[in-house]
């Protein structure tokens, strides 16, 4: 038997299964369809204050910050976007109607982007994705996010 859908929906299926390790995911990708977040159309304010954080939780990611280092990397680096990223400098928090801080708020919660990935839907979760698109630029993947200015 065979089943076709993205990888997320077949590894989740598959993670349900009671015996998930009978079936296969298939390495070859056949199609590709970008998954990200939504919100009701016509907020523009609230799916700029979704979107900003994806960004957020991307960007710590690529520059290095962690759940772990996050209160070191806070108290101010000499990289500026980290600064504004973390809202030690800059006016982004307020630009969206949120606190300077809000992006180390969101990174505090659940880590970055990869932490996240890792704990949820992980090579060591039931789930058990490998990043593949889904890495940074820098590692072979899709993911980038645009400077924090």
């Amino acid at each position: 038997d065979v089943y076709t859908t993205d990888a997320s929906g077949l590894a989740a299926t598959r993670a349900t299964f009671d015996d998930p390790a009978g079936h296969v995911i298939l390495p070859e990708i056949i199609s590709k369809e970008p998954l990200g977040p939504l919100v009701r159309h016509g907020d523009h304010e609230w799916g700029d204050v979704v979107r900003w954080s994806l960004m957020a939780l991307i960007a710590a990611e690529e520059l290095g910050i962690t759940s772990a280092n996050l209160g070191e990397m806070a108290a101010g680096t000499e990289n500026p976007e980290i600064n504004r990223l973390l809202g030690s400098e800059g006016t982004l928090g307020e630009m969206l109607g949120l606190s300077a801080d809000w992006a180390k708020n969101a990174i505090a919660s659940q880590g970055n982007y990869g932490e996240i990935f890792a704990k949820n839907i992980g090579e060591d979760t039931p789930v058990g994705l490998a990043r593949g698109l889904n890495a940074q630029w820098t590692e072979g993947g899709l993911l980038y996010a645009p400077p924090f200015r």
